[in-house]
């Protein structure tokens, strides 16, 4: 069995940013500590039910609007979210971030999502500049099975076995890297 601080190692290797949980009636989101820190530009946002806005602070200004438009039409849909987009680091670097996640409704009909963050800086060119995913993702196996993990994923937490949870978030991590690279110029 793999130590905790192994775990993070293997998720950190993998490009993991952090995760993020969202709530959609309550229009509010919870990241974790990566998360908080990359994408909100405040480590302290960590666990804190924030509005999208706040969630997304350091989402590069060209990338705003689409990437806005993807998440409110899957809050309105449910179902898989898979975008690609800058981010503007604190140290003034721009960073590309997969987010992907599943958005369904919960026990009592209400709209909730899991996923997760995951940097793909290291397998682009920093200068250019690749559109969001295409809408037509599922036919590809990969993408297929990265709906399936997230569902698994979902259940999971809400078994609070941690040790099932960090496994299929490396497998959530791995297959997010090979899309990343498939989706690369």
């Amino acid at each position: 069995m793999l130590s905790n601080s192994t775990n993070m190692s293997a998720l950190h290797a993998a490009g993991i940013v952090g995760t993020w949980d969202t709530d959609v009636p309550a229009g509010l989101s919870l990241l974790d500590e990566g998360a908080a820190t990359l994408l909100a530009g405040n480590r302290a946002l960590a666990g804190k039910p924030i509005p999208l806005d706040v969630a997304f602070g350091r989402i590069h200004p060209d990338d705003r609007e689409w990437v806005f438009a993807a998440v409110r039409r899957v809050r309105q849909t449910g179902g898989p979210i898979a975008i690609e987009f800058r981010v503007l680091a604190a140290t003034g670097e721009i960073r590309w971030i997969l987010n992907r996640g599943y958005l369904t409704p919960d026990t009592r009909g209400a709209m909730r999502g899991y996923g997760a963050y995951i940097d793909t800086t290291e397998t682009r060119r920093e200068s250019a500049f690749v559109p969001p995913f295409a809408a037509s993702t599922e036919a590809d196996p990969l993408h297929l099975a990265a709906d399936h993990c997230m569902r698994a994923h979902a259940a999971i937490r809400r078994s609070g076995d941690t040790y099932l949870a960090v496994l299929v978030e490396m497998l959530l991590f791995r297959i997010g890297r090979i899309l990343a690279r498939q989706h690369s110029p």
